[in-house]
């Protein structure tokens, strides 16, 4: 690797990506950091320019005359911060917020596009290959914690991410908790059966992604009791925790299942995993029953928890 590969990817990838002519490529009368100011506003309600500044690692003056045009064209409001009366709060106006959304949609567009021409069997190549190089560069930096919950997106499981739950489960549940193959073995059959013969209007699963990554995932299936769905498999990979979307997840279950006419939802896990059900609670499960098992080459206290879809949950 020498500065001269990494040189030659930038001026291909600008190129790819059109940020030479971002107002052109987006059909917009804004540059790419334009564009990406109005983006950190969108996403960043209580912000000040200092806080811009520092995010993008811009010019005061430069910046300065970015926030000025989009006042005068009614983008941005600007009032004395609360947190710092010294500093000035930048929020975006009905317009504002409307031109962001835009972009956004023009944005995803553009991409879209250009994924549509990556043959589906080298987008998972792809992926990864994204993800390598910005954790690669973003090592020892605050990137990675700078990953809010609102970059989380659900969204159904391609191809492969089925498959991905059964090996994340497993080697997470190994390195974590020291679980033997027998999980494995266990979350391997709850796929497979959702896989081959599940109603997609009563059962669903969730994929959670972040910056084009899958982190996470939940399963909501029909129960044996009448009446009453079950959460299953849900998982947070370990760098994508503390951006509460085990919290997105499980309200996604909720809402599904109560959208659908589900009574009930249950769900099986056992006392080790804390953070896991410290999320159950605050969606107002309630414990059931508890009992002792030896599965998975451990001892462990399994637990039954259940919500009343249309009650308090008491």
């Amino acid at each position: 690797m020498t500065v001269q590969d990494i040189r030659a990817f930038n001026r291909f990838y600008t190129n790819v990506i059109g940020a030479l002519d971002y107002s052109r490529h987006l059909y917009a009368p804004f540059t790419l950091t334009e564009s990406r100011v109005l983006y950190e506003l969108a996403h960043s309600p209580h912000t000040d320019a200092a806080d811009l500044r520092s995010e993008l690692s811009l010019d005061a003056g430069y910046l300065s005359r970015i926030l000025n045009r989009f006042e005068q064209d009614g983008l941005i409001e600007r009032a004395p911060s609360q947190r710092d009366p010294r500093r000035r709060q930048v929020t975006l106006t009905v317009r504002g917020r409307e031109t962001a959304a835009l972009l956004a949609e023009r944005a995803d567009e553009s991409v879209g596009a250009l994924l549509a021409t990556v043959p589906d069997a080298d987008r998972p190549r792809l992926s990864e290959a994204l993800h390598t190089v910005r954790t690669i560069l973003s090592e020892d930096s605050e990137d990675v914690r700078r990953s809010r919950p609102e970059d989380v997106v659900l969204r159904e499981p391609g191809p492969g991410d089925l498959g991905w739950i059964v090996q994340r489960n497993a080697a997470l549940y190994a390195a974590e908790y020291d679980f033997n193959a027998d999980y494995e073995g266990l979350v391997a059959r709850i796929v497979a059966d959702f896989a081959e013969d599940h109603d997609p209007h009563l059962e669903r699963v969730w994929i959670a992604e972040l910056d084009g990554r899958a982190v996470g995932c939940v399963m909501c299936v029909r129960d044996d009791a009448p009446g009453a769905a079950r959460l299953r498999l849900l998982l947070v990979e370990p760098d994508a925790r503390g951006l509460r979307i085990g919290d997105q997840l499980v309200a996604a279950v909720v809402e599904f299942a109560r959208g659908v006419g589900y009574r009930d939802l249950v769900l099986w896990t056992n006392d080790i995993l804390g953070a896991a059900r410290r999320i159950y609670q605050r969606h107002g499960f309630v414990l059931t029953a508890e009992k002792p098992h030896r599965s998975f080459g451990q001892d462990l206290v399994g637990q039954d928890w259940r919500l009343d879809l249309h009650g308090t949950g008491e």
